[in-house]
C-alpha cells in the first residue's frame, strides 16, 4: 500500500497489528496486518521524481498480490465534497463492490483521477482542470505508480478520499503549505503568511479539522477494502 506522506497514511498505520519498521533498498516501510492479512506500507513522497525512485526501490526482487494507492484527492467539480472517496477506474485493475454492507455509510464515487504535476489553488484552474480532463479529482503520484505496477503485473486499486475542492479550497498558497523540492512544510514561511494574516487563521483550522475527518474516512475504507480482496 502507498500513501504519499504519513499525514495521509496516520489513522491507517495506528489500525495495523504487528506493526515494525524496516528498510529495504535505501527506503523506510512499515509492515503489519488487519485481520491476518499481510500490508506492507510506503510513503512515495509528493511528486512525480520522488515517487517514481522509492517505488522503484519498493517493487524491486518483491511480489505482491496486488498494491493500493491510497491517500488526499483535491476534487475537481462540485459535484465532490470533502470526504468522499474516489476509486479512480482509468487507474484500477482490481474490482471493487461498492455495495458491499462495509461501505454502506461511505460515498464512493467511480470516476476518472487526473496525475498534475502541482498543487492547484485556485477554483477557476479546477474547473477549468475538470472541463479539459474529463477527471473528478487530482493528486500527483497515482500516474506513476499505475505505471510501475504495469511494468511488474502488479493488480493496482486507487483510492483516494477528497480533501478540498473548488468550494473548499486551501487556506493559503499551495507554495506556503508544502515545499515540494524539500518535501515537507516550510513551517518559517507558513508561520509568516498567517502571522500578517490572521483572519484567515480560521480556515486553517477548519482546514485541519477536515483532513483529520478525511484520514478516518480514508481508514475505515482500507480496512473494508484489505477485508474484501
Amino acid at each position: 500500500m502507498t500513501f504519499a506522506l504519513p499525514a495521509e497514511s496516520s489513522e491507517f498505520l495506528r489500525r495495523l497489528n504487528n506493526k515494525s519498521h524496516s528498510a529495504r533498498n535505501g527506503i523506510q516501510t512499515v509492515r503489519g496486518n488487519i485481520d491476518g492479512r499481510e500490508v506492507e506500507v510506503l510513503h512515495t513522497g509528493v511528486g512525480e521524481k520522488i515517487c517514481r525512485e522509492r517505488l522503484a526501490k519498493f517493487l524491486q526482487d518483491q511480489q505482491f498480490d496486488s498494491l493500493i494507492s491510497a491517500g488526499f484527492a483535491g476534487a475537481l467539480t462540485d459535484d465532490l465534497r470533502v470526504g468522499d472517496l474516489l476509486l479512480a477506474q482509468n487507474f484500477s485493475v482490481i474490482e471493487l463492490n461498492d455495495r458491499h454492507p462495509a461501505f454502506a455509510s461511505l460515498r464512493i464515487c467511480v470516476a476518472d483521477l487526473l496525475t498534475v504535476p502541482r498543487l492547484i489553488d485556485s477554483s477557476e484552474e479546477r474547473n477549468e482542470t475538470g472541463r479539459k480532463s474529463g477527471a473528478a479529482a487530482v493528486d500527483m503520484e497515482t500516474e506513476f505508480i499505475a505505471r510501475a505496477c504495469a511494468a511488474h503485473g502488479i493488480p493496482l486499486l486507487s483510492l483516494r478520499v477528497i480533501t478540498d475542492g473548488p468550494r473548499e479550497p486551501f487556506p493559503a498558497p499551495a507554495d506556503v503549505l508544502f515545499d515540494i523540492d524539500h518535501q515537507r512544510t516550510p513551517i518559517t514561511a507558513l508561520t509568516m503568511f498567517f502571522l500578517t494574516r490572521p483572519s484567515r487563521i480560521p480556515r486553517l483550522i477548519q482546514f485541519a479539522i477536515r483532513i483529520a475527518h478525511a484520514r478516518e474516512i480514508l481508514a475505515n475504507a482500507l480496512v473494508a477494502t484489505l477485508n474484501k480482496l
